[in-house]
C-alpha cells in the first residue's frame, strides 16, 4: 500500500458511510496478572449508539494515521509457518458465520498473550468490515453513477488499547447541596492513542493483497519485532530512520565523512528528481549502483561501483540491499534539516541548502547564508558589513 491507499481507506471510517459497511465488531478484554481473557464480547456494528459508533470510528482512524515505513508497515508473511496468522486471517475473512470469526479472532489473541506480558489490562478490538471505492466512470457522457460500480474489499481491522484507572473527582451535588468525593472503579478504555493495530489484507489500487498486511505500531520508528515475527508471523522490517542511517553511513565510507553543503545539496536533489521521475509507480529504490550514479552525478570526486558496493557489504553486509528514496530524503520543499550550533540553531530545506557554507574566517568557522533580501532581527534592518 502506498501513502494514497492507506489515505483513502483511512477517510472512509466515519459513522453513517456508504461506502465503509463495518458488519461486527468484537471486543476482548485482557487481565494484566493472569494474561487471560476476562471477558470477550460480539455484535453487529450497527446495534452500537451513534456515539460508541464514533469513538470507535476515531481510534480506527488513529490507528490508520503517520507515515509509511514510520508508523505503518507493510509486511510480507513467511511461509510455511505452523499455525500461521496469514491463514488464520483469512479463514476468518472468508468465514460468513459470527461464531466462526470469533474463533479465528481468538486464535490471534492468544498467539499475542503467549507473546507478551502486557503491563496493564488491553481491550483488542477486531471489526469484519467491507471497503467500497466507485470505479470512475470511462467517460462524461454516461450515465451510469460513479456509485453504480464499485470495488469490493473485505477487511479485518484490529486495534490494541490501553486501559487507564479514572480520574479522582470532587462534585457538587445540586439537589442535596454538598460536595461528594466521586468514586468510579470501572477502567477507562483509553480509544485515543492505540497501542499497535493492523489491517488485513492490503488493499493496494483497488485490489486485496493476501500476502501482505498493514502494520501500525504505537510510537514513531520503533515497531514490536515480536509482534511483528511471532504474532503476525511477517518479515522483519526496516524504519525509515534505520534506512537513513544506513544511507548516510554508505555515503560516509564512500566520501570519507567529508561533504560539503553543496555536493549534499546535489545528492537530495538527485534523490528528489528520481522520486519525481517515479511519482506514479511504487516508492523507488536506490540499489548500490544507483548511489554510485547520484554520488557522480552530485560531484563527489572518486567514486566506483567498487568503491560503493564494498560500502554497501561494510554497512549492511548485503551488496544487494536497495534503499528506498522515501527514506532517505528529507521532506523536500520543508524545513526539515536542522542545523544545531552552540550559538543558534537553523531549520532549512534541502533544496535550499546549497546556500548555507560553512567558511574560515579570522581562524574561526563560521557558518555563511546567501540571502537575497535584507535580514530583519526583532524589527531591526541589519547592515551588510565589509570584510
Amino acid at each position: 500500500m502506498n501513502k494514497k491507499d492507506v489515505a483513502a481507506i483511512r477517510k472512509q471510517f466515519k459513522v453513517d458511510n456508504d461506502l465503509l459497511k463495518v458488519s461486527d465488531i468484537f471486543n476482548v478484554y485482557i487481565m494484566k496478572e493472569s494474561s487471560e481473557i476476562y471477558h470477550h464480547q460480539s455484535q453487529p456494528f450497527e446495534m452500537l449508539e451513534q456515539d460508541q459508533q464514533e469513538l470507535f470510528m476515531n481510534n480506527f482512524k488513529k490507528l490508520l494515521t503517520g507515515q509509511l515505513d514510520e508508523k505503518l508497515f507493510e509486511l510480507k508473511f513467511e511461509r510455511d509457518i505452523e499455525n500461521s496468522s496469514q491463514l488464520i486471517l483469512h479463514q476468518g475473512l472468508l468465514s460468513s458465520e459470527v461464531e466462526n470469526w470469533k474463533q479465528q479472532m481468538l486464535l490471534i489473541v492468544e498467539k499475542m498473550l503467549n507473546n507478551k506480558q502486557y503491563e496493564m489490562d488491553i481491550v483488542i478490538t477486531f471489526i469484519k468490515a467491507e471497503y467500497l471505492k466507485p470505479m470512475k466512470r470511462q467517460n462524461e457522457e454516461s450515465e451510469e453513477s460513479e456509485r453504480d460500480t464499485v470495488f469490493s474489499n473485505p477487511f479485518i481491522l484490529c486495534s490494541i488499547n490501553r486501559t487507564q484507572d479514572p480520574k479522582k473527582e470532587l462534585l457538587f451535588d445540586y439537589v442535596e447541596k454538598e460536595f461528594k468525593y466521586n468514586v468510579v472503579v470501572d477502567p477507562i478504555i483509553n480509544l485515543n492513542a492505540p497501542m499497535a493495530g493492523f489491517l488485513f489484507p492490503c488493499i493496494t489500487d483497488n485490489a486485496a493483497d493476501v500476502n501482505h498486511i498493514l502494520y501500525s505500531a504505537g510510537k514513531v520508528n520503533e515497531p514490536d519485532p515480536s509482534f511483528v515475527e511471532e504474532v503476525l508471523n511477517a518479515q522483519e522490517t526496516i524504519t525509515a530512520k534505520e534506512d537513513k542511517t544506513v544511507f548516510e553511513e554508505i555515503v560516509k565510507d564512500v566520501t570519507g565523512d567529508q561533504l560539503n553543503t553543496s555536493t549534499l545539496a546535489n545528492v537530495y536533489e538527485e534523490i528528489n528528481r528520481v522520486m519525481e521521475d517515479n511519482e506514479e509507480e511504487e516508492t523507488p529504490t536506490l540499489d548500490y549502483r544507483d548511489v554510485e550514479r547520484v554520488l557522480k552525478m552530485s560531484g563527489v570526486d572518486d567514486v566506483n561501483t567498487e568503491k560503493v558496493e564494498a560500502a554497501f557489504h561494510h554497512v549492511i553486509d548485503d551488496e544487494k540491499y536497495e534503499l528506498k528514496a522515501s527514506s532517505i530524503l528529507p521532506k523536500y520543499k520543508s524545513k526539515s534539516i536542522k542545523i544545531n550550533t552552540k550559538v543558534a540553531n537553523i531549520s532549512i530545506s534541502p533544496e535550499d541548502l546549497r546556500y548555507v557554507r560553512q567558511v574560515n574566517f579570522n581562524g574561526k568557522r563560521c557558518i555563511m547564508i546567501e540571502v537575497e533580501e535584507d535580514t530583519v532581527i526583532e524589527g531591526f534592518k541589519m547592515i551588510p558589513e565589509a570584510f
